[in-house]
């Protein structure tokens, strides 16, 4: 049976024969209310739980000058207590009747979510009003949360042998003029420098309705939740005042880099490769993902075969990091024993080269797009990955029905896409090239 299945799924999605995967678009619903808060809605009642997220147009990337880590560690301050919640009562409200509840800081934004049973939804839209308005910015929670995060940069950054390369290099090499420069984690001085008042000052200055969407999929009437929605949130006040707005752009490389890094617990060399990125609304995207899989997902993928199976690399990827403004393409690997850092970076481009000069199969790429598609649709059959799925197309397209075509510019690419896009962006001059070994190092960056 577990065989038809998968001959089934693998037909429906070659495309092969111009065949399509032909999906029904979700029914988005959108309003805005007077204060500026914009609400999108999906109504499925086939199951008797509600998504609730509530997404905030503030990151990493707006973290204060000699602030960095800010948006991270102000994301844990939101579950504390407001003006009529104590502390931790997310958790009491969901966990305690079946739920759950997390919340994320991108570069580019930090998100809020709940799913609860669907008879809970009210209580989670007032839940939500409450600490968008009411959140208790004091020194208390302030010193608690801002100490949980430096424990965060310890265990992540500083315990982890190759925390330092990719919680903190990465970005400070790659990038020159954007605030993307600044790791999302912060480091332990700037986080300590950080005080109460810079807590208020962020949230009333990014925390407020005309700054935010509020995206609900799940079991609910329409015209209940529209009712809700402003009795809880329509009786928020926009507040005065311009939003702050990153305005720095990251210049084009003009020649390649090359940097190498130490840290005393490094047990065999690491390499990252990076190059920059398009924005997130560029029509390239699609095809870059389609490579990213071609290259990375895996055992089958380029990248293992070439470098993890030969005994080169203990591990070997590729990832695009795709940003609103120009984000990172990623290449690194771990040495096995006996090798070196020169290995890693010859092997990767080795398997570059092969991608610019065409050298993918037509089945490759059905594979590819087999992968990729099967993943967005699995995502897409919880009330959740729904509304994760409408809030990256908020976030990344400024458009939530923008959703509605992700798999459509899925099927739409071809082999040419594939060798345009990689001889595009992966040139000599739009490269760094990090080596991270082991020495002495420094733990304070």
């Amino acid at each position: 049976m577990r065989k038809i299945l998968l001959l089934v799924i693998f037909t429906l999605f070659v495309p092969i024969g111009f065949g399509q995967v032909k999906v029904a678009p979700l029914n988005i619903k959108q309003r805005t209310l007077p204060n500026g808060l914009k609400i999108v809605s999906v109504q499925d009642n086939s199951t008797p739980t509600v998504a609730i997220h509530v997404w905030y147009n503030v990151g990493s990337k707006d973290d204060p000058q000699g602030r960095s880590g800010f948006a991270h560690m102000f994301e844990h301050m939101m579950f504390k207590s407001t003006k009529n919640m104590p502390n931790e009562k997310m958790d009491r409200l969901t966990e305690d009747v079946g739920g759950y509840n997390n919340a994320s800081t991108y570069d580019d934004f930090t998100n809020y979510y709940e799913v609860v049973p669907s008879n809970y939804l009210e209580t989670l839209l007032w839940a939500e009003a409450e600490r968008m308005v009411n959140l208790n910015v004091d020194e208390k929670n302030f010193v608690s949360e801002r100490d949980v995060v430096k424990e965060e940069f310890r265990q992540r950054i500083l315990a982890n042998p190759y925390g330092m390369l990719f919680g903190q290099y990465l970005e400070k090499l790659s990038f020159t003029t954007h605030p993307y420069k600044r790791p999302g984690i912060g480091n332990l001085d700037e986080l300590q420098a950080a005080t109460v008042k810079d807590a208020n000052a962020f949230y009333k200055s990014f925390y407020r309705p005309d700054n935010a969407v509020l995206i609900v999929v799940g079991d609910f009437q329409q015209t209940q939740f529209d009712n809700w929605a402003d009795k809880y949130f329509g009786k928020i006040a926009k507040p005065s005042g311009e939003i702050p707005r990153v305005t720095e752009i990251e210049p084009d490389r003009t020649e390649e880099k090359r940097f190498t890094e130490t840290s005393p617990n490094v047990p065999f060399p690491a390499v990252a490769i990076t190059y920059l990125a398009p924005t997130s609304k560029s029509d390239d995207i699609a095809a870059l993902k389609v490579a990213e899989t071609i290259l990375a997902n895996g055992e089958s993928s380029r990248l293992y075969q070439s470098l993890s199976r030969t005994g080169i690399a203990q591990e070997a990827t590729f990832y695009t990091d795709i940003r609103v403004d120009k984000g990172l393409l990623v290449f690194y690997a771990i040495a096995s024993e006996g090798k070196t850092a020169e290995d890693l970076e010859k092997g990767i481009l080795a398997e570059l080269r092969k991608i610019q000069g065409a050298f993918v199969s037509p089945n490759e790429l059905a594979k590819a797009k087999n992968q990729l598609i099967t993943r967005t649709l699995q995502e897409r059959e919880t009330n959740d990955g729904k509304a994760g799925a409408i809030e990256r197309a908020v976030a990344y397209q400024g458009d939530p029905t923008a959703v509605n075509t992700d798999i459509q510019k899925l099927q739409a690419v071809t082999l040419s896409d594939i060798k345009r896009v990689m001889n595009k962006y992966f040139t000599d001059k739009n490269r760094v090239v990090i080596y991270y070994q082991k020495g002495e190092g420094d733990a304070s960056k």
